[in-house]
């Protein structure tokens, strides 16, 4: 009678944190239909996490079309419910006026909120906000706090703003040296900034002995991928070096980056 008793069973309930697994790798994917279909049921019994990830894929435009308004209302659900990604993502949309009008306060208060329950990337925003001060108070201790905290999760353009808080003494006393140390992880872990600022550091001497051939390298990798401050040192960078060494510049630059230090 055992096949009996396997009938009477009733089928095992999955999870709701296995059903989001299930949908998040679903979306890696690039399977939207397969995560919308699992979020939407999660979301409409109140899994904020859920409510979040449906909010970002019409504020992005994946599996659906790209709706700001739907975008606000989901994502306003999730970061009223606490989740501190749907903070983050609702202050995005702040910040840049879609499906709401543009509040840069409201976005600062929502990445704040997010930052406080250990999101990086809140984390990171709150502090560029805080020590850009174009559209909140400029706080630079505030904006080292968070800029460490990002930086602690492995968020190397958070480390490339620490280097620029240390060379510019801002919220704390200059250090050259250690702006260095943290242009240089930021660098390995592949941030264009990160890698400019240290081939200008490299080129200038400026808290590390001047290496005309590792700044050359690191500016042209640094421009490669897009960053602007690389720009203004390429020529004076270049002018410093014979051909040979412009070319072997070139060669590290196409090297495999190394993984940075602890």
């Amino acid at each position: 009678m055992r096949w009996l008793d396997r009938l009477a069973r009733k089928p095992a309930r999955i999870s709701a944190a296995d059903q989001l697994a299930v949908a998040i790798d679903a979306a890696r994917r690039g399977d939207y239909a397969t995560a919308l279909g699992i979020w939407e049921p999660l979301a409409r019994s109140g899994s904020a996490r859920a409510q979040n990830n449906i909010g970002a894929c019409f504020a992005e435009g994946l599996g659906v079309e790209r709706d700001s308004d739907l975008a606000f209302r989901w994502l306003a659900l999730a970061a009223e419910a606490g989740d501190p990604v749907g903070q983050r993502n609702l202050a995005s949309l702040c910040f840049r006026g879609e499906g709401v009008e543009q509040n840069y306060r409201r976005a600062a208060e929502l990445y704040r909120a997010a930052a406080e329950q250990g999101d990086g990337p809140a984390q990171d925003m709150l502090s560029w906000m805080l020590l850009e001060g174009e559209v909140i108070e400029p706080d630079f201790a505030e904006a080292r706090r968070w800029a460490l905290a990002a930086a602690g999760q492995g968020i190397a353009s958070a480390m490339t703003r620490i280097g620029m808080l240390c060379h510019n003494a801002l919220g704390m006393p200059r250090d050259p040296a250690e702006a260095v140390r943290w242009w240089r992880r930021a660098a390995l872990l592949g941030d264009t900034d990160g890698q400019a600022m240290l081939g200008a550091a490299c080129h200038l001497g400026a808290g590390v002995p001047a290496d005309p051939v590792e700044a050359y390298a690191w500016l042209l990798r640094a421009q490669a991928g897009g960053s602007v401050i690389a720009g203004r040192y390429m020529d004076a960078a270049r002018a410093a070096l014979t051909m040979r060494e412009i070319a072997e510049a070139e060669r590290r630059a196409t090297l495999p980056l190394e993984e940075p230090a602890p």
